[in-house]
C-alpha cells in the first residue's frame, strides 16, 4: 500500500494542497506555475501503481484529476478566445503553449493507427473541447481526406471550436461539431465512423469511462478502431487510467506509454467482429481479445516506430 511515506506522493500531495486553495483555475502566473510543477513532477518514469494507493491518496488523486481537467478546459477556452480574434486562427496555433505536445501526440497516434486503418473516411473525436487540436492536427498533417465529427457536451466550447475552423477553406468542409453526450448518440450514427477517439477526460471516474466504452462497444461498426487516451505511472495523477481489461468488446492492438513530455498513453483497439455483444452490459462480460504481439505494452520509442508497428501487424 502506497501512502504519504513515498517522496513522490508527498510532493504531489503538497502541490494538490496549494492548487486546491487557489481562488480559481483561470490561467494566471500562480495557476500556470503550480500546474507546470505538477506536470514536471509526474513526467519522469516511476514504478508507482496507483491501484495500490491508500484510500486517502486515492481521494486526492481523484480530486487532482478533476482539478487538472477544469484547468485544462479553462486554458483551452482562454487560448481559443485569443485565436478567434485572428482572421485565420489556424495560422497562429503556436500561440498555445502546449501545441508542440499535440503535434507529437497526434503524430504518435497516427503512426499507431496507420497499420490498422490508414485512410478512414469518417472519424469521431469524443470530448473535443473549445480548442480541438488533435482533430485539427490530424486533419491538416495526417488524414487529409478524412471527415471529422467532434462531440462535446459544452455548446459554448463547440461554438468556439467551430469559429476557429470556419475560415479555413479545407477544414470548414471536413470538420463538424455536435453538442451531444456520446451516450445519447445512437448506433446508426456511431456505425458510420471508421475510427473513434476517446479523449482522456471523457469519463473522469473509471466507472463512467467504462459506461462510455460499453456504449461504443455495443454500437460501433465491427472492425472499427477505438483510440483511447490513458496514463501510466505517476502521470495517472493527471489523467484517468484505462487498462486493456476495461475494453470489453474490443481487440486490443497496442498500448503505448510515452516517456517524453507527451503525457498521455495511447490504447489502440478494434471492435470485434461478433454477431452480438449484448451481454456486455451484464458486468462488462463481453469478449476481450489480445493479439499476443500487438497488445504488448511498450514505452514509446519514436525511432523505428513505423517499422516496428508494421512487423507487429504482420505477426498478427
Amino acid at each position: 500500500m502506497v501512502c504519504l511515506t513515498d517522496p513522490l506522493v508527498q510532493k504531489i500531495c503538497s502541490l494538490y494542497e496549494k492548487i486546491s486553495k487557489l481562488e480559481n483555475l483561470n490561467p494566471s502566473n500562480d495557476v500556470d506555475t503550480l500546474f507546470t510543477q505538477l506536470v514536471h513532477t509526474c513526467i519522469p518514469p516511476h514504478p508507482i501503481d496507483v491501484t495500490k494507493l491508500c484510500t486517502q491518496i486515492q481521494e486526492i488523486r481523484s480530486k487532482l484529476i478533476s482539478l487538472c481537467g477544469q484547468a485544462e478546459g479553462l486554458l483551452e477556452k482562454h487560448h481559443s478566445t485569443i485565436l478567434g480574434t485572428f482572421q485565420n486562427p489556424l495560422d497562429h496555433l503556436n500561440l498555445f503553449p502546449y501545441y508542440p505536445n499535440y503535434l507529437k501526440l497526434s503524430a504518435l497516434e497516427y503512426d499507431l493507427l496507420r497499420p490498422h486503418y490508414s485512410a478512414p473516411r469518417r472519424l469521431a473525436f469524443v470530448g473535443s473541447g473549445p480548442l480541438p487540436l488533435t482533430s485539427i492536427v490530424l486533419a491538416t498533417h495526417h488524414l487529409r481526406s478524412t471527415v471529422f465529427h467532434n462531440y462535446d457536451v459544452d455548446a459554448s466550447a463547440n461554438a468556439m471550436a467551430a469559429k476557429l475552423v470556419e475560415p479555413h477553406p479545407d477544414l470548414s468542409g471536413r470538420m463538424f461539431f455536435h453538442t451531444r453526450d456520446i451516450m445519447d448518440v445512437p448506433g446508426e450514427d456511431l456505425r458510420e465512423y471508421d475510427v473513434v477517439f476517446l479523449a482522456a477526460l471523457v469519463g473522469m471516474e473509471i466507472e463512467d469511462k467504462m459506461q462510455v466504452i460499453e456504449h461504443l462497444a455495443k454500437n460501433m461498426s465491427p472492425g472499427a478502431i477505438l483510440m483511447v487516451r490513458s496514463a501510466h505511472g505517476a502521470r495517472a495523477f493527471l489523467y484517468p487510467v484505462v487498462e486493456p481489461r476495461h475494453l470489453r468488446g474490443f481487440e486490443v492492438l497496442s498500448v503505448y506509454h510515452p516517456t517524453d513530455e507527451v503525457i498521455n498513453s495511447v490504447v489502440v483497439a478494434r471492435k470485434v467482429v461478433h454477431s452480438s455483444i449484448d451481454h456486455i452490459h451484464q458486468g462488462f462480460g463481453g469478449p476481450l481479445m489480445l493479439c499476443s504481439k500487438c497488445a504488448e505494452i511498450q514505452p514509446f520509442n519514436p525511432i523505428g516506430l513505423i517499422d516496428e508497428l508494421a512487423v507487429e501487424e504482420h505477426l498478427c
